[in-house]
């Protein structure tokens, strides 16, 4: 069952990372940093190979261990601090989330198969319950191990970075720091949905990707090919049962369609208040997760939990591309310094903030879009952003754009047009994002002119800088002549003088799910920065028939950019965002050939609220 392998291989999540430390002052640039790591203790690493650890419940997870060895591929005497680690890829190919460098630097790495996936027994089901429950019981056999020294710190990318939050609310004794990756905070707004319908670009295909890696031999099949055939049939059966039951059910307006206790368990944001360990969330503009990561930040922040956030201009498998540059050390390093400190107990006055410390890391660093500058800021909201509402004017058509502008629209103007497209978006950064990455480097990824054309624009020339850090808000006044149902999709753009239109980000509301949460809806001066929608079957308002207008809060992903003098800001609306998204067959149905109106006079007036630094 067990087998023994050498390697010398640096694998991080499959994909190559880096990161960037900062100065303290908020909106600086970014400075070298002082910290450089220790020599590795090690010259090589040892793995062992399928060590089954049986859970309460009996079912018996399948992982293994990286340990520091000699140069002759020995395991290095004596206790090592962990890096617990949970992935559904098949912790045999190139997504388990291996990191030897850290090894090298002095631990243990454990890697589990999630239960129903990999060379793991039982049925997938996708961060539920018993999965969570897992966590804790890995981590407690773990610190009890030879080998261990009872510290643990968390590890992993995308689904290896989101069961540490969930590991995490659990407690287990011993973990001290956790380093997520793109990680998401809730399950049914950042990635399953979008506005109310689903990600068919994504979720899908992310199914799939689990199914077949989960029905792949386990590596001990000519040793126990009983147990592996036994695995096979559990995680064929579990497919069935979950997998193609819940696309099947969101598909068709099920319950799976709406936001509920499937998704709260799944939400790490839901118990983000029981984390009490140090965490430093990366995160990526175009990320899948970009609406969520900086929540997870700031909900942490608040609560006092040591933390950091970076955010960069990447999607969800191109995170890190153009790092390491110059003064801008590789994320190993940094995870490598959060580990030390909060695990090992290294002194580190820079993570701790101490007087005259000279490698401070700020709470926020970003990759400003526009200007290409690493920036820093003090916290999330950034203390210095105020928000800023942009009022729509028309007339606006297909190809002849509307007005944004600070000044409140006259009594006189009448409602725009938007008639019913349901095939925008393929040429569209949506795409790019939405598919984790794929099709980045085409035209239609940092260029919306074509998918523009078929919509209605509202646009305000730049004269100065205008830098955004934040979420937005689109609040529109809609009407839906024969109340129709729609969704809509509203899209932040910078226009270049030459009329390149490159999408900074997007947001999208169902008509009939507009119902705001006013407890969780986010609020600056009078103006919603941040809507909340249930999303729930009790949620749903009828479209009046009479296509009178309702407002409608399109929540608009956060960003940070530099609009610079020459160039436009764009609001660009559209009733769809193909192939991101796709009604239910109900939802389908009830918005077939939706002509909608776009009010913006001061009885309806209609704004795009904007995050100003």
């Amino acid at each position: 069952m067990l087998s023994v392998k050498l390697t010398r291989r640096v694998v991080v999540a499959g994909v190559a990372f880096a990161c960037v430390t900062l100065c303290m002052l908020a909106g600086g640039a970014v400075d070298a940093m002082a910290w450089s790591p220790a020599a590795p203790v090690a010259s090589s690493v040892v793995k062992t190979t399928n060590v089954p650890v049986t859970m309460s419940d009996g079912t018996v997870l399948y992982l293994d261990i990286v340990r520091p060895a000699d140069s002759s591929g020995n395991a290095l005497p004596g206790r090592y601090p962990l890096l617990l680690t949970q992935t559904p890829y098949n912790k045999n190919g190139a997504l388990s989330f291996e990191n030897d460098y850290l090894v090298e630097h002095g631990y243990v790495q454990v890697i589990a198969d999630v239960r129903g996936t990999g060379s793991s027994e039982g049925s997938w089901d996708s961060f539920g319950a018993r999965e969570q429950q897992d966590g804790y019981e890995l981590a407690e056999w773990a610190r009890h191990q030879p080998w261990s020294n009872g510290s643990i710190g968390l590890h992993g990318t995308s689904y290896g970075a989101i069961n540490q939050f969930l590991t995490a609310e659990l407690q287990p004794p011993g973990v001290k720091a956790a380093f997520p990756i793109v990680p998401m905070s809730d399950a049914y707004r950042d990635v399953t949905f979008g506005g109310g319908e689903s990600n068919t670009s994504f979720i899908p295909s992310w199914l799939g990707l689990v199914t077949a890696l989960g029905l792949l031999p386990p590596t001990y099949t000519p040793t126990d090919p009983v147990e592996a055939a036994k695995i096979l049939v559990q995680h064929t059966g579990g497919a069935l049962s979950f997998q193609a039951t819940q696309v099947i059910d969101s598909s068709t307006g099920g319950n799976a369609a709406y936001d509920g206790p499937f998704y709260r368990v799944r939400s790490p944001i839901e118990r983000i208040a029981k984390v009490r360990i140090p965490t430093f969330v990366v995160g990526g503009w175009f990320d899948l997760f970009q609406r969520g990561e900086p929540l997870l930040y700031q909900a942490l922040a608040r609560q006092g939990v040591p933390t950091r956030l970076l955010m960069g201009p990447w999607y969800h498998i191109t995170a890190g591309n153009g790092l390491p540059a110059s003064g801008i050390p590789t994320l190993n390093d940094l995870e490598l310094r959060w580990m030390n400190h909060y695990v090992k107990g290294l002194p580190d006055p820079g993570l701790d903030n101490a007087p005259g410390a000279t490698d401070t890391i700020a709470p926020v660093t970003y990759d400003e879009n526009g200007s290409d500058q690493w920036r820093t800021a003090n916290g999330w909201y950034a203390p210095d952003v105020t928000f800023h509402a942009l009022h729509l004017g028309g007339p606006a058509s297909p190809g002849s754009p509307g007005s944004l502008s600070p000044a409140a629209p006259p009594a006189s103007q009448s409602p725009d047009t938007l008639i019913f497209n349901p095939i925008t978006g393929p040429c569209s950064r949506s795409t790019v994002q939405w598919t984790a990455g794929a099709g980045a480097g085409t035209p239609c990824e940092t260029d919306n002119r074509v998918n523009d054309s078929t919509g209605l624009s509202y646009d305000m020339p730049i004269g100065q800088d205008l830098h955004l850090l934040g979420p937005m808000t689109a609040r529109l006044w809609v009407g839906s002549l024969g109340g129709r149902d729609s969704l809509v999709t509203a899209r932040v753009e910078d226009v270049a003088p030459d009329g390149t239109a490159t999408q900074m980000s997007a947001g999208w509301d169902v008509i009939s799910l507009r119902a705001l949460d006013p407890k969780r809806t986010v609020y600056a001066n009078g103006l919603i920065t941040q809507p909340y929608h249930p999303f729930t079957q009790a949620s749903v308002l009828p479209v009046p028939s009479d296509g009178s207008p309702v407002e409608v809060d399109v929540e608009i992903y956060p960003t940070g950019w530099d609009l610079t003098p020459g160039h436009t800001l764009r609001l660009s609306l559209q009733e769809a965002d193909v192939p991101h998204l796709t009604a239910s067959v109900p939802e389908e149905l009830s918005s077939a050939g939706a002509t909608l109106s776009i009010y913006h006079d001061p009885s309806h007036d209609s704004e795009l609220v904007i995050p100003v630094r």
